[in-house]
């Protein structure tokens, strides 16, 4: 019989080390006051006197649709924060992994098989009951290729994870009890299993909907899906049948405002209740108005640009290097990020255990710039294009200004840039399938484990369309470091292949890393326990509106 080991031990061999989240600060206009930390959340009941109303939030963009696990976008995760569920989940504001539609699991001493048991008394949004059907429904469409399901895909981070190569099969034991057989160890597997792309979804609304089914929600979350009036508004409203403590809101409305200084005159107006990504211009007289609050927190987050590898001239490294000599980003940090921004020199922030501050960044120096083009060939510059999202994002929220500082640098050493731009879903398929020779993006963490950042974002695997690794940059060395790290358990283990692997990165400069930021929601007096989260979660849950 095999041994079973305990699941406080899974969780710190799976998780790594867990992040905080660091302080989240509440600053009314009358002085600062530290919000209450997770740990000290009531629970929730929708039939006290907290319960009711609508909360209006304002974001920057619209969804890209609301399947979890064919998207990989932060403003579609909004929404499947609120709608679904995941075997395991993370405490309100850390990376802290607790249960949720598991209430336990055990691991096999050679890790190779997890065991789950499942929460029972949990419904769908659709009414039918949530059982290991839906956990095998769930995971197996994105690999099962006799799925029915599996060609409504791609399912990106299926894909960015290499999951083909960790997980065998996803299968059941009983109505109540799941197994998932590995093909070989991933220290982060049950972090992995609290992010979206895990969610469980309704197979009945899958099989009603079909190839719809990204445009029709069914979870077993605290709110349920009503309706999407696109490039508008999505409107959930509170899930009376929940399993838990049910949420004080009536309704959540996730209206989209593209514009930051049209978000803060929304909020000040009353028209909407808490806003994302509040402009830096806009933050002293946020944080001077006597009505709002305003909560923030070091993001675990970093904004980059992204070379191309695959196209000329950016298969030379020394294009690379010499372009991020070429960036001042300490301009840029200063003429858009303001004091909600620092400059980036690894691809993770420091917030995360294993980032390496032994690193040396590349300096602004425009004449080595020049010296490095003239040794690839292209003393006299080059021209090209330069991608900038149209989105405000936490860790980029001007792309376009950001564009037009670099522009105006890399003019100086030669290398005549045009700003490119396209609408956010169509901007995220075409640098997914490589189409860009220079593009910007970010990350946000999702798991709070290194992986999720250097094996995500930078790995062979990652590379394949439709890719998370945009550069397409495939070094083996780099690569055979991360795959080492994901399969060794030993956290002072993985965290020296994760160093080398960012010496390695930093050699071959597949990006200009430009940003971490603090991300700031700034909200009406009236928004009670709202916390920010480092995976960059929207939850409402436990939010309430003051009377």
């Amino acid at each position: 019989m095999k041994k079973i080991l305990v699941i406080m031990l899974l969780v710190v061999l799976a998780a790594g080390v867990s992040f905080a989240g660091g302080k989240q600060e509440t600053k009314p206009a009358a002085g600062t006051t530290e919000a209450k930390p997770a740990a000290e959340k009531p629970a929730a009941a929708a039939t006290d006197s907290k319960a009711g109303g609508v909360l209006i939030f304002g974001r920057s963009g619209d969804a890209v649709g609301l399947d979890p696990a064919r998207e990989d976008d932060g403003e579609s995760f909004y929404i499947a924060d609120n709608v679904y569920e995941t075997l395991v989940a993370f405490k309100p504001g850390t990376t802290e992994i607790i249960p949720a539609l598991a209430e336990s699991w055990t691991a096999s001493v050679n890790g190779l098989e997890y065991t789950f048991k499942l929460r029972k008394g949990v419904k769908f949004h659709d009414g039918t009951t949530f059982t290991a059907d839906a956990v095998v429904f769930s995971i197996g469409r994105q690999f099962k290729q006799e799925s029915p399901y599996y060609n409504y895909g791609p399912w990106k981070y299926w894909g960015y994870m290499d999951m083909d190569n960790i997980i065998q099969d996803v299968v059941k034991v009983d109505d109540y009890t799941v197994k998932f057989i590995l093909k070989k160890q991933e220290a982060p597997f049950i972090a992995n299993l609290g992010m979206n792309f895990a969610a469980i979804v309704s197979p009945a609304a899958a099989e009603k909907y079909q190839e719809d089914f990204f445009n029709n929600p069914v979870g077993t979350g605290p709110f349920k899906f009503v309706s999407w009036a696109k490039d508008d508004n999505i409107v959930v409203e509170r899930f009376n049948d929940y399993w838990g403590p049910k949420a004080y809101l009536d309704r959540v409305i996730f209206k989209v405002v593209p514009d930051a200084t049209a978000r803060y005159l929304a909020l000040k107006k009353g028209e909407v209740d808490l806003i994302d990504f509040p402009s830096a211009e806009d933050l002293p007289a946020i944080e001077g108005d006597a009505n709002m609050n305003v909560i923030h927190q070091e993001g675990l987050n970093v904004g980059y640009l992204a070379f191309n590898c695959l196209k000329k001239p950016f298969d030379n490294k020394l294009v690379r290097q010499a372009i991020n000599y070429a960036i001042n980003k300490q301009e840029i940090i200063t003429g858009v990020y303001g004091k909600a921004g620092s400059v980036a020199k690894n691809p993770m922030p420091p917030t995360l255990w294993s980032y390496n501050n032994n690193i040396k960044d590349y300096e602004y120096n425009p004449e080595k710039a020049k010296q490095l083009l003239a040794q690839a060939g292209l003393k006299d510059g080059f021209s090209t294009t330069l991608w900038a999202m149209p989105v405000s994002r936490p860790y980029n929220p001007n792309a376009r200004k950001i564009a037009e500082i670099m522009q105006a640098q890399l003019a100086k050493v030669g290398i005549k840039a045009e700003i490119v731009s396209y609408e956010w879903g169509t901007y995220l398929d075409k640098v997914d399938h490589g189409e860009h020779v220079m593009a910007m993006l970010g990350w946000t963490g999702d798991n709070g484990d290194p992986d999720n950042f250097l094996f995500a974002l930078l790995s062979i695997p990652a590379a394949e369309i439709p890719a998370g690794n945009i550069a397409f940059w495939k070094n083996t060395a780099f690569n055979d470091l991360v795959v080492q790290a994901k399969e060794n358990p030993d956290v002072k283990k993985r965290t020296e292949l994760y160093m080398k692997a960012q010496e390695v990165f930093k050699e071959e400069a597949p990006w200009v890393t430009i940003a971490h930021s603090v991300v700031y929601a700034p909200m009406k007096k009236s928004v009670q326990d709202f916390l920010l989260s480092p995976l960059g979660k929207r939850e409402f849950k436990y939010v309430w509106i003051k009377k």
